[in-house]
């Protein structure tokens, strides 16, 4: 028997259909609990229980491999998208989607939640691209009431640089450490915490303003500057999670990509792992926030 459970991230709410062994073990997504919906859904998830994978033709569109870990994505012969998720080389879930990604049905094997979590995360990237909406990648913490954004590279240091703000930086929280959503309204930016944080258990539901967006690069020194117009845009579209290749998706991406390049102050900081590159970073973008 299938239960329902109602989730609100960043202001959208989805539904999650699964068995009760299941949604007890999904204890990051409690903070994101709603006992029911209060407007639309963005997307609806069901975890099939009894019934096997459809025969079907696959077309394999791309993969990405990350640490361990790995996704396919592609597209049935009567055009449903496709999602397989797999954990060391093990197949971990098989995805189908409608095409605007409202309804989906999984199906697991070995490492159920691992598959079942990462369904969610993309699913919700996906549903909800065309609503002024980016999940990053990405570690935030928050200070003085705004939220900051750091970029980079897997391995450039982005936890590292938020550890030193915690550290160091009187005040400093950790929102998330690894997938943040943002939302761009017009008043401005938001960011929210999110069930999704990494190797880093932070499932915070809490949201700030987005005070700024901090691109690391690992250097000798410490030196930050102010990026603007293109080469901003150019930071923050690799951080952020979306099928580029579906022109709905891409469309709202850029729209979102756009309306932060032009409002959000965004920063390149070449800097050491150390307490200076942390204060640098700080005083700079905050002040920049109160001129």
């Amino acid at each position: 028997m299938l239960l329902r459970k109602i989730y609100k991230v960043a202001d959208h709410l989805f539904a999650v259909n699964a068995n009760e062994a299941l949604l007890a073990q999904m204890t990051q997504y409690e903070p994101f609990l709603v006992e029911q919906a209060d407007g639309p859904l963005v997307f609806e998830l069901t975890v099939v229980a009894d019934e096997p994978f459809p025969a079907t033709d696959i077309t394999v569109e791309t993969s990405q491999d990350d640490d361990g870990s790995q996704i396919v994505a592609g597209h049935t012969a009567d055009g449903l998208s496709y999602f397989e998720y797999l954990l060391w080389g093990d197949r971990s879930a098989r995805v189908l989607a409608s095409p605007d990604y409202r309804q989906t049905r999984v199906w697991t094997e070995s490492h159920e939640l691992f598959g079942v979590n990462n369904a969610l995360m993309v699913m919700f990237a996906l549903a909800t691209a065309d609503k002024g909406t980016a999940l990053f990648h990405s570690a935030i913490v928050g200070h003085e009431g705004h939220g900051y954004m750091f970029l980079g590279k897997s391995g450039t240091g982005k936890s590292t640089h938020a550890r030193l703000w915690m550290r160091y930086i009187s005040g400093t929280e950790l929102v998330n450490d690894d997938n943040p959503v943002v939302r761009v309204f017009p008043d401005g930016a938001v960011v929210y915490g999110s069930p999704w944080s990494g190797k880093t258990p932070c499932y915070r539901n809490m949201s700030l303003p987005l005070g700024g967006i901090v691109l690391l690069s690992q250097a000798p020194y410490n030196k930050i500057e102010r990026l603007r117009s293109i080469a901003a845009y150019a930071a923050i579209v690799p951080s952020i999670s979306g099928k580029r290749w579906d022109t709905a998706v891409a469309d709202g991406l850029h729209d979102t990509e756009n309306q932060l390049a032009m409002h959000v102050p965004v920063w390149h900081l070449d800097c050491l792992p150390d307490e200076a590159a942390a204060r640098l970073c700080q005083e700079t973008i905050e002040n920049s926030i109160s001129v």
